[in-house]
């Protein structure tokens, strides 16, 4: 059986965009009725590329889980849930792509294997093994290097957990 915790809430969450080496695209998460919305802008101009939102965690909240879970709809374009922890360097995450159906409701399941320790979209291949207890936030980013406008409508974001059920 697996037990599920949520941590979709609506505060928190921040925009980390391009145009923090000089690019000018725009992303944001906003909040309608009972989903979240990680929506803007691509651009590749001055450099740019992409477009991120993430929140803090309660540290340890996600120790003893497998994995992330996320029900989205989005736009036919590839994503990426990143996670960070206090054991790397700044500006190293832990990604896992996940593609989207234009339109279409998906339930995506990324166990922590499918996370992959990244710097500025390269792989950071000596980096320490991704550590679940230590996972202090949690986010989403855009950076197909397609311009023009995203949305990726989120309902859910739950850590999962294998619990004996005998």
């Amino acid at each position: 059986m697996i037990s599920r915790t949520s941590f979709l809430e609506p505060e928190g969450w921040h925009a980390v965009n391009d145009g923090v080496m000089g690019g000018v695209s725009a992303g944001s998460m906003s909040f309608e009725t009972d989903i979240a919305v990680f929506g803007g802008e691509l651009s590749l101009e001055h450099g740019g590329g992409f477009a991120s939102v993430r929140r803090e965690l309660r540290p340890g909240v996600l120790a003893g889980a497998t994995g992330l879970s996320t029900r989205v709809r989005g736009d036919g374009r590839r994503y990426q849930c990143r996670v960070g922890t206090d054991q790397t360097a700044p500006g190293i995450s832990y990604a896992a792509s996940f593609d989207t159906v234009a339109g279409q409701w998906l339930e995506v399941s990324l166990a922590w294997p499918a996370f992959e320790a990244v710097f500025r979209g390269r792989d950071v291949p000596d980096a320490p093994r991704l550590s679940p207890e230590r996972i202090d936030r949690v986010g989403f980013l855009l950076a197909d290097r397609r311009p023009g406008p995203f949305r990726l409508e989120i309902a859910s974001i739950t850590a999962d957990r294998h619990v004996d059920d005998s």
